[in-house]
């Protein structure tokens, strides 16, 4: 087992909870894991990007090579574009559809949209909505992890568990908000 993902997004929506969440289930899976970490201008909205790699082998570099991605998780869809020169062929791209708009010549959202649909495996998903409906506004970032669940080649419970590990800490309700957040994502795929 051997995958490469490439999470990214922007400054505050949660890359890096979705990182630390596969990492565990990963570890909990005995699996190895690297990580690589670029933050970018965070604090002002500007671009978070992370490598995640997992395997059942060592691993020996914590940088995907471009063209070596199996999954683009992206958190917001101008983002999931920027890093296409790094996804596999055959690769998976989960995404946020709703854009956010920090930059005063954001391409037009229809061909970002049409650029994306050119493309053989994408899940594109309303997360701000979903999350908004099912009331766990702050669990956006894990609806999209529970949509790109069979794409990581992790099982769903091994990723439950990690999220009751990782949010134990914050209390009962915030890790019920995440189970529902992922259950939501899995089913919207």
């Amino acid at each position: 087992m051997k995958t490469d993902i490439i999470l990214c997004g922007v400054g505050g929506q949660g890359i890096l909870s979705i990182a630390t969440i596969i990492g565990e289930a990963a570890m909990n899976e005995n699996l190895y894991i690297k990580q690589a970490e670029v933050h970018g201008m965070s604090q002002r909205g500007g671009d978070v990007q992370s490598n995640l790699r997992i395997s059942s082998e060592p691993i020996h570099s914590d940088l995907i090579p471009q063209g070596g991605a199996d999954v683009i998780i992206s958190m917001e869809p101008m983002e999931a574009l920027r890093y296409l020169p790094w996804l596999k062929k055959e690769g998976w791209i989960i995404t946020s559809s709703t854009p956010f708009v920090n930059i005063p010549n954001y391409p037009d959202l229809e061909l970002i949209k049409a650029d994306l649909q050119k493309l053989p495996h994408v899940i594109s998903l309303d997360i701000e909505q979903l999350a908004k409906d099912n009331s766990v506004p702050r669990s956006a970032n894990v609806i999209l992890l529970g949509a790109a669940q069979k794409a990581l080649g992790l099982e769903y419970e091994k990723l439950e568990a990690a999220i009751r590990r990782v949010f134990a800490r914050k209390g009962e309700a915030i890790v019920e908000a995440n189970i529902k957040a992922l259950a939501l994502g899995r089913a919207a795929q």
